[in-house]
């Protein structure tokens, strides 16, 4: 298994990642436990998980897939510091498709709801820290998720990337989260978290986790360009899900 820094962290991830999204409704706790092992044994150290999870999102089963994570962290305690644990918190349902069952609609970026987030994934998952917390998609409305053209909403309220990114500095300033990141982001967005870090001495994020394959290549369309910035030294872009290694020849 090959290695890489977590952007300007000092944190080593495995190339390939163990994704969990169907651990509570394809794959039982059994199921879930066995992949785990598995993977360690391969050499795979990061495990990317979310609140959301598993999917479809459900009320009946959401949170299942990190209490399955946890009763394996539970069993191997000594296990903890061999895995770089990765969850996520479910943004603001903006679209028919996002969940309305995790603190309701307006579930936005926000002190009290990033609070109780994450003190839910922690108690769930057995462990009183992440090593890293992620946005699962943006506060506001964007083209994340398929859309073709920018969805303009008037007066549409959104957290400021600034409050968010000073409660998720509270996190890591508690030992309760190692780095910050952001997935299905915006090149808008990811700049504007860049900036906050500069401005107000906050934590930088380390990574972008989306999309990105033959058949997906909007990465490519404005990432790619933040990505390579030398100014931004921003963190390689890492997919849980899917990962997809091209060579030239």
């Amino acid at each position: 298994m090959e290695y890489r820094r977590l952007g300007d962290s000092d944190v080593q991830v495995s190339l390939i990642g163990l994704g969990t999204m169907t651990w509570g409704d394809q794959n039982s706790e059994q199921d879930a436990h066995a992949q785990i092992d598995y993977a360690l044994d391969q050499g795979i150290n990061l495990i990317d998980t979310a609140e959301m999870y598993p999917v479809p999102p459900r009320g009946q089963t959401q949170g299942s897939t990190e209490r399955f994570i946890g009763t394996w962290l539970a069993q191997h305690r000594g296990a903890r510091d061999k895995i770089v644990l990765v969850t996520k918190i479910a943004g603001p349902a903006r679209q028919p498709h996002n969940p309305r069952h995790i603190r309701g609609e307006t579930n936005q970026f926000d002190r009290k709801n990033l609070t109780e987030a994450l003190n839910d994934s922690l108690k769930r998952l057995q462990t009183d820290y992440v090593d890293l917390y992620q946005l699962h998609w943006p506060d506001r409305s964007t083209m994340t998720f398929g859309r073709p053209a920018y969805p303009w909403v008037d007066d549409e309220y959104t957290v400021p990337i600034e409050e968010t990114l000073s409660v998720l500095a509270d996190f890591v300033k508690a030992g309760k989260v190692r780095h910050v990141g952001v997935s299905n982001e915006m090149p808008w967005g990811v700049a504007q978290f860049l900036r906050a870090s500069e401005k107000l001495g906050l934590p930088r994020i380390v990574s972008i986790q989306n999309p990105y394959s033959l058949l997906n290549r909007t990465y490519e369309a404005g990432l790619s360009e933040i990505r390579a910035s030398r100014q931004h030294r921003l963190a390689r872009v890492f997919a849980a899900r899917v990962r997809l290694a091209v060579r030239q020849v």
